[in-house]
């Protein structure tokens, strides 16, 4: 055995009798403090046979959770994430228990609830312990985590990079801060609540801050879909009404995060930016990885490692994790309940209810999530992935509720900080080079929700601007009233909800839908996309009511004779071919809002009226018409102005564009989801080289081939047979073909079209 083996079974052996040492005095300690725990006999023991009657118990303790531990939650995969977080503490307290069982003439003894802390206490000291050593020795940490990833990978039956240096072309990790704009970041960099990021700036060598624009839709669905597949058309908002189909789409059910999915495949012809030895972590979409965990889409499929799930084993298989992370998220839940009792004590504005499962909510997306996902990106890096993109939800959840300028998300943005720092520190030990590459997905506006400003739902001021009843509440406001009054004028009658006597058939209620300050409204039993003819004839005052309400910016609706046109304010009607930036019903809500409203205009299942609140440029305020102080969605504002922090060895994202997208924009700066996913890929295609990935013989390759593919090659690699699509038009030397469909993003033969039912 070599020198360097013998070094490193001695430090094994050191940090296995450290941690070893410090549980039997963590257990010796907790027996003399409670009552109904013990390690001796009825008649006493001697100090030495109680110290090994504890040494004894902290060993089979250990043994106990390195073995079993793993085995139950795997076991427990099927169990939902919140339900397990509470098993933790139950199965922890029960492997105690057997432990104390194994105790030589029954000297160990404690009842159920004593051995969940003594459990908890024991698990925590153990983890401090072996972190701490670890941190001392950064060799041992990236061994450690090095074999957890070489087990994943085995049981995944996936090739990992050989750990023989860091050669080879490096990898690329991509991580999201869901919800972080562009100034926010910046802001926070500047003030020191984020000083890995302000590191990364500071460094003339370092990284590079870019902004980008989002689509209309400035939500997490159709902005990680354009990035991860390519394609976010026909994506109108985070939750719309298909007609055709009486489906109603939301892109957080795991069924319709499915079928968006597929549609952009089918769209692009392009598994996704991860199809090439990707991992995709904590994201709505797969991208295309093989590797997945926390993905949403691949919660609506069954079979091996496609639930959503099925990454919570990696982390959870280490009982000092479960743990660490069970009472990280009771705090935040302890936190979190303090902080809205507070905010409610001290009448602070704007507020929304905070109450019911939120604050279980907000601990699983800043604990729970985080932890798993950061956890697993660490893995992949060490399995030397070519790919990884993960999404940390924790900052726009609570800015949701507390505000994006709040000190609660400014704390969430110091946590994250701390998890960058982690990943940029374990890059250095990785057995491949890897670029760090930070970005999000939108950022948030401020501002008070329409109902608490002015006493009333969108969905209520569209009742009443269509005649429907309305609830008492919304009767007596202010708004409602000029809505009635509106309606009252229009109809000349007085308004008592019911239809006119010459339309006795009451049409069906319209659907109206929130996605943040972006509003939809569909009216089922009008076929195709309705008119603004059709729907003045049926509703004569709801245009004019909505259009009128100072809560809203304008609307986007067909008409018959004019094409689709943007409603606003006094009576503007501006067709959509002819808006311009900075004119007319949207010159506050800054540059590319006409070609934002212009293409979703286009979608084949944009709503029939699409409604913007408004936007107050001096405050940066706009209304959300769900409960969220901080919101996205829409227009106006920071939510549409997200970044990309990327290293300055890459190509800048402007020329990326321009080299990939000829013909576009100069000078219009990175617009839409579908631009970064370009200069993703490009950047990936710098790193890597080019590639000509084939695929295995099956469903994947016949998912690329339809009625305008005229055949499928197939090569022989080695001993297996695989299939590469022939593309339309011959493929030049040297050009890359476009990646392939994972077989897991590839729709089963016979499979219905997901979807919830309105």
């Amino acid at each position: 055995m070599s020198d360097g083996r013998w070094r490193t079974a001695g430090g094994t052996l050191v940090r296995v009798v450290s941690v070893w040492a410090v549980s039997t005095l963590t257990m010796l300690a907790l027996a003399g403090i409670l009552p109904d725990f013990r390690l001796q006999s009825d008649d006493g023991d001697t100090v030495t046979r109680t110290a090994f009657t504890a040494a004894w118990g902290a060993g089979a303790f250990g043994l106990l959770s390195a073995l079993v531990w793993p085995v139950l939650v795997r076991a427990l995969l099927i169990v939902p994430a919140l339900v397990l977080g509470a098993l933790v503490f139950f199965l922890n307290g029960s492997l105690l228990l057997i432990a104390l069982r194994l105790i030589p003439d029954g000297r160990g003894d404690a009842n159920p609830e004593t051995a969940v802390v003594v459990a908890a206490v024991m698990s925590a000291v153990a983890s401090a312990v072996s972190t701490a050593l670890a941190v001392r020795d950064d060799d041992a940490y990236r061994r450690r985590l090095s074999r957890l990833a070489d087990r994943r990978r085995r049981r995944g039956g996936t090739p990992g990079t050989p750990d023989g240096g860091r050669g080879g072309p490096p990898g690329i990790v991509f991580l999201q801060l869901d919800g972080v704009g562009h100034d926010v970041l910046a802001e926070a960099a500047a003030g020191g609540i984020m000083p890995t990021v302000a590191s990364l700036l500071d460094d003339e060598a370092g990284h590079r801050l870019t902004p980008w624009t989002t689509d209309w839709s400035s939500q997490t669905g159709a902005s990680q879909l354009g990035i991860l597949h390519g394609s976010n058309h026909d994506v109108p908002a985070f939750r719309w009404f298909e007609k055709e189909t009486g489906t109603l789409m939301v892109s957080s059910r795991p069924a319709s995060a499915l079928e968006l999915q597929r549609r952009a495949i089918a769209r692009t012809r392009d598994g996704g930016l991860l199809t090439v030895d990707g991992a995709s972590r904590g994201n709505l979409f797969s991208g295309g990885a093989d590797q997945l965990a926390l993905v949403l889409s691949m919660a609506a499929r069954r079979g091996k490692g496609r639930r959503s799930r099925a990454g919570y084993f990696a982390y959870f298989s280490d009982p000092a994790n479960a743990v660490r992370t069970a009472l990280s998220f009771v705090a935040e839940v302890v936190r979190e309940i303090g902080q809205s009792t507070r905010a409610r004590l001290r009448k602070e504005t704007p507020r929304v209810k905070r109450g019911g499962l939120y604050p279980f909510i907000r601990a699983f997306a800043t604990v729970v999530e985080r932890d798993v996902v950061v956890a697993a990106v660490i893995g992949d890096m060490f399995a030397g992935r070519t790919a990884v993109y993960a999404d940390l939800v924790a900052y726009d959840e609570v800015a949701h509720h507390s505000g994006p300028h709040s000190r609660d998300a400014e704390k969430v943005l110091t946590r994250l900080d701390r998890s960058l720092g982690l990943i940029l520190k374990i890059a250095e030990h990785t057995p491949r080079d890897y670029r760090v590459v930070l970005l999000s997905d939108h950022g948030q506006s401020p501002g008070e929700t329409f109902a608490g400003r002015y006493g009333l739902t969108l969905k209520d001021l569209v009742r009443a601007g269509c005649g429907l009843p309305v609830p008492r509440r919304a009767q007596r406001t202010r708004s409602a009233s000029e809505a009635r009054d509106a309606v009252r004028i229009a109809l000349h009658r007085p308004v008592d909800g019911e239809q006119e006597a010459e339309h006795p058939d009451k049409p069906s209620d319209p659907v109206v839908l929130a996605s943040g300050n972006l509003g939809l409204l569909s009216f089922p039993d009008i076929e195709g996309r309705a008119t603004r003819e059709q729907l003045d004839r049926r509703h004569p005052a709801l245009l004019s009511t909505l259009a009128a309400h100072p809560g809203i910016g304008f609307l986007l609706v067909r008409s018959q004779k004019h094409g689709s046109v943007v409603l606003g304010r006094d009576g503007a009607e501006v067709p959509v071919a002819e808006l311009r930036d900075g004119q007319g019903p949207i010159a506050v809500f800054g540059a590319g809002a006409a070609d934002a409203v212009r293409r979703t205009d286009t979608f084949p299942h944009v709503a029939d009226v699409m409604v913007n609140s408004m936007y107050d440029p001096e405050s940066g305020h706009v209304h959300a018409f769900e409960e969220q102080i901080g919101s996205h969605g829409g227009l106006g504002g920071r939510q549409s102005r997200p970044f990309l922090l990327w290293p300055r060895t890459l190509a800048d994202p402007l020329d990326a564009v321009a080299a990939d997208a000829p013909g576009g924009k100069a000078g219009a700066g990175l617009v839409g989801a579908e631009e970064v996913h370009r200069v993703l890929a490009r950047w990936l295609r710098e790193l890597s080289g080019p590639q000509v990935p084939l695929l295995q013989e099956g469903l994947a390759g016949a998912a690329l081939v339809d009625e305008s593919v005229p055949e499928a090659a197939s090569v022989r690699e080695g001993a297996t047979t695989v299939t590469r699509p022939v593309l339309d038009e011959p493929v030049p030397e040297g050009r890359v073909l476009d990646r392939p469909v994972p077989e897991e993003a590839v729709p089963d033969p016979g499979d219905a079209v997901p979807g919830a039912r309105g």
